[in-house]
């Protein structure tokens, strides 16, 4: 079984080479769990649209978020002009990505994201890079 630290770096490799195949550049951010300057994992940018993106792997079927990750993140986004994203793979799974609005707060104020909810209401990675829109039935 993989290392934590090493299963999310390879994730958001993943992610960088996505952005980089769909015209976006992007960079993951050396040290961006353990800086104390508000950083995200990766930074995508197209030149119109720019992502700050924290990134989440797992195999359990919920990720947790902690409130400092999520300010921190927010912080970056505002002072830099981008997007902040929270981008979630499953194992197994295709990523899904959510903005900080869309995140349900636990009764210890951080963010805690289900399998079936991040698969339900989360965005594709062709929907926050513009290609396509998915229309849902049933909302």
């Amino acid at each position: 079984m993989k290392r934590k630290k090493e299963k999310g770096s390879n994730a958001e490799r993943e992610l960088v080479e996505m952005f980089w195949e769909n015209n976006f550049g992007a960079l993951r951010v050396a040290g961006s769990g353990v800086s104390r300057i508000p950083c995200p994992d990766v930074l995508a940018g197209n030149g119109k649209t720019f992502f700050a993106v924290e990134c989440k792997s797992t195999g359990s079927n919920y990720v947790h978020l902690t409130y400092s990750e999520i300010v921190k993140l927010v912080t970056f986004a505002q002072k830099f002009g981008a997007v902040p994203i929270i981008a979630i793979r499953f194992d197994g799974k295709d990523w899904v990505f959510f903005t900080v609005d869309k995140l349900k707060v636990t009764k210890g104020k951080n963010f805690k994201v289900s399998k079936d909810f991040a698969y339900r209401d989360g965005k594709r990675f062709y929907e926050i890079i513009g290609k396509y829109e998915q229309k849902k039935l049933i909302d």
